[in-house]
């Protein structure tokens, strides 16, 4: 009888699909997936695993992204949402020494914010100064030993604060490092400061979006005049090729052990390709054409309305023959010089420079092109984002292909939309 129960239920649960709410627009790239928009109600049928469900809408039926759905039973203003900053998660990540180890142990970040307070030193001797997400206190120590400045105000968030104290009284410097615990929307200062110093980016430069407590930050507590460390930035884009990460994720399928494995290549491409590769290092031999700056901050004047949509556009003479497989993405920030003569500090994160731990962040086409030497792959990128969970975004890239080859028509322009999800 219980059985017979079980059996019921479980099928009572299968003919009762969930729905769920576009979190933004999605293009199916397949005939297996779901096109949706923004807002459009999906009834899913089955959660087939952690990233794509199979699902329906407006009696179409395909696979959508899990990442793009929000349950229908839940709105941004609802008690019952988890905190869209998922600030237990992230905070609770940087109260252990594994990313401390990490961005420490990365010389050209940790190196670009010790020279820049170094070819300072005269201009801030004598100044407040807030490092704000201090980890550590890494950056404090370097202006206290450094530059002699009159108060340093470490502030952190996470449970890190209570050795950040414990190093800064260790080295000596308890007298000029205040030590705060707080988010930068809570805290308060004694005074105003005159520089504010921090290490905010993430992949993608904004993802995580930490520079969003900077600008909160900075419109409370820099004094009119002050400076900002970095004080610009830049996301750079090329076209590329990944023949080995290709060949890793999607030709693998092809001949198995002497076997036809070729039916799980769309599942690959999926699986693989729909979301960005953070961490991946691109070979300068791999850049198809000339990088090209795509998105600029000026952090002096940049607003936290401006970080919902950000935009871009791009045109890249193909500069080699070779395979498009996809884009890569890099950052590189530029720090303000405050005496005459000093030279501006950038800390670049691409591929013809020193790796940092950012590396660079790969987007994968679904399918590889041959480009030729004066081909132009042109188009639009735009990082959203995302509406409920304010950590994350979503990167959008439109590209179409002008080709000079003789018996080549034009391609199609191509989009195409990868959730930036922790």
């Amino acid at each position: 009888m219980q059985q017979a129960q079980k059996e019921k239920e479980d099928d009572e649960d299968e003919s009762c699909p969930e729905e769920f709410v576009g979190l933004c627009d999605f293009t199916a790239s397949d005939s297996d997936q779901l096109s949706f928009s923004t807002g459009d109600r999906i009834l899913v049928h089955a959660k087939t695993s952690s990233e794509w469900w199979w699902g329906e809408l407006h009696g179409v039926f395909g696979y959508v992204p899990t990442s793009y759905l929000l349950h229908q039973g839940l709105e941004e203003d609802d008690n019952s949402l988890e905190d869209p900053w998922q600030d237990e998660e992230y905070f609770s990540s940087y109260g252990t020494l594994r990313l401390h180890l990490e961005m420490l142990a990365d010389k050209p970040r940790t190196e670009a914010y010790r020279q820049t307070i170094l070819n300072n030193s005269s201009s801030l001797r004598g100044k407040a100064l807030m490092d704000l997400g201090c980890g550590t206190g890494i950056i404090s120590l370097f202006c206290a030993q450094l530059a002699k400045p009159s108060v340093v105000y470490a502030v952190e968030a996470s449970s890190m604060v209570d050795y950040t104290r414990q190093l800064v009284k260790k080295n000596g410097y308890e007298a000029v490092v205040t030590v705060l615990q707080g988010r930068a929307e809570e805290i308060d200062l004694p005074k105003q400061v005159d520089v504010l110093v921090s290490e905010w980016m993430g992949n993608c430069l904004l993802f995580e979006f930490m520079v969003e407590s900077v600008l909160v930050a900075r419109d409370r507590w820099l004094r009119e005049g002050g400076v900002m460390w970095p004080s610009s930035a830049v996301l750079t884009l090329v076209p590329c090729q990944a023949q080995s990460y290709y060949t890793e994720k999607m030709a693998f399928w092809e001949r198995p052990y002497g076997l036809d494995f070729t039916a799980l290549k769309p599942l690959a491409q999926q699986e693989f390709f729909t979301k960005p590769k953070f961490s991946h290092l691109t070979q300068p031999d791999d850049c198809l054409a000339t990088p090209c700056d795509v998105i600029s901050l000026d952090m002096h004047t940049l607003q936290v309305t401006d970080l919902e949509e950000m935009k871009g556009q791009f045109e890249f003479p193909v500069k080699k023959l070779g395979t498009f497989h996809g884009f890569t993405a890099w950052f590189a920030v530029h720090f303000q010089s405050l005496e005459t003569g000093a030279a501006t500090v950038e800390l670049n994160t691409g591929p013809n420079s020193e790796p940092t731990h950012w590396k660079q962040t790969l987007f994968m086409l679904d399918s590889p092109v041959t480009v030729h030497i004066g081909d132009s792959i042109s188009g639009a990128i735009v990082l959203r984002r995302n509406p409920v969970w304010r950590r994350h975004m979503t990167v959008t890239i439109q590209w179409s292909i002008n080709t000079t080859s003789e018996g080549k028509d034009n391609c199609q322009i191509q989009t195409k939309s990868f959730p930036m999800w922790r």
